[in-house]
């Protein structure tokens, strides 16, 4: 399964369609997002992800989690997004 970082910059038309391709490719993808900015361009992007995989018959189902990672040497508590293909 393909890792996506989403960052509060992070424009939502381009992981979505990183997100349709992963998802065509492997039928899965994970977004991982720090903050409630990187979280809500995250959402945006699966949103829009599953406007362009819905004319193919592909439904998106999104699984949200906790996921202890570390930046510049100190323990964050992250959103793992998991993409599926439903």
């Amino acid at each position: 399964m393909e890792l996506f970082k989403v960052s509060s910059k992070s424009n939502p038309n381009s992981v979505a369609g990183a997100i349709a391709g992963s998802v065509r490719e492997s039928g899965a993808v994970e977004l991982q997002a720090v903050g409630a900015g990187a979280i809500n361009q995250g959402i945006k992007a699966i949103a829009i992800a599953r406007g362009f995989l819905a004319p193919s018959g592909i439904d998106l189902i999104c699984i949200p989690a906790f996921v202890e990672m570390e930046i510049d040497g100190e323990e964050r508590t992250a959103m793992k997004l998991i993409v599926e293909a439903r």
